[in-house]
């Protein structure tokens, strides 16, 4: 009895194991760390994201973020969606589901208002997600923006991985940062993910050309 005990221990826990994927960041401003982002996949439908970012300056802080969310998804189309990010002295909510076979997106971004009715297949910066490098449109669960983008496959490249060098295939995202504003800058994303299409990091260009990274630990 004890050694089938052990048995179905040892399944339960590979169960658990195989029921929950984790992709956990550590995230660089040019050299110097600030930060991190977690994101964790629970059940293959439930994506947990959880982000908190700090630039200090001469002794003082010159930029904070935090990022919260939730997300369930069925069959890569996003049901649901309840986000909060805190930048600076910006506070935004975000909350969003099915209703009737269209995806409503409703909140409130730094003291405005927002609702929009969605297709009913929709998909947000799920970088953990494959599917997502085929999309043209993805929705910013910090402020509830529905962008236009566009990905270019690169061919491969070496990357620092965890201390060592693989070879990694090489994806580029462009688009608007904004629905209201076209003249702010650009998405400009690289995105860097193993053979098996598991997402190993991105680095982005700010406007003021710094170099924001993110390495798995």
């Amino acid at each position: 009895m004890k050694i089938l005990f052990l048995l179905f221990s040892v399944l339960n826990f590979e169960l658990a194991q195989a029921e929950t994927q984790d992709w956990l960041f550590d995230v660089y401003l040019d050299n110097n760390i600030i930060g991190f982002h977690n994101f964790k996949l629970l059940n293959n439908n439930h994506l947990l994201s959880d982000a908190k970012f700090k630039v200090n300056f001469l002794f003082l802080t010159a930029y904070e973020y935090q990022h919260s969310s939730s997300e369930y998804w069925k069959n890569d189309c996003l049901t649901s969606l309840d986000a909060t990010t805190k930048e600076d002295k910006s506070l935004s909510k975000v909350n969003a589901h099915i209703d009737s076979n269209n995806f409503v997106v409703h909140g409130n971004v730094d003291n405005n208002e927002i609702k929009k009715t969605l297709s009913n297949c929709v998909m947000t910066f799920a970088y953990w997600n494959p599917k997502l490098l085929s999309q043209t449109k993805l929705l910013n669960p910090q402020n509830g923006d529905y962008l236009d983008v566009n990905f270019s496959y690169e061919g491969y490249q070496k990357l620092d991985v965890k201390g060592e060098y693989k070879s990694v295939k090489v994806y580029h995202l462009k688009g608007n940062s904004s629905e209201t504003l076209p003249d702010k800058p650009k998405i400009d994303i690289v995105l860097w993910y193993d053979k098996n299409n598991d997402w190993l990091g991105l680095k982005s260009i700010t406007p003021e050309g710094n170099v924001i990274s993110y390495k798995r630990k």
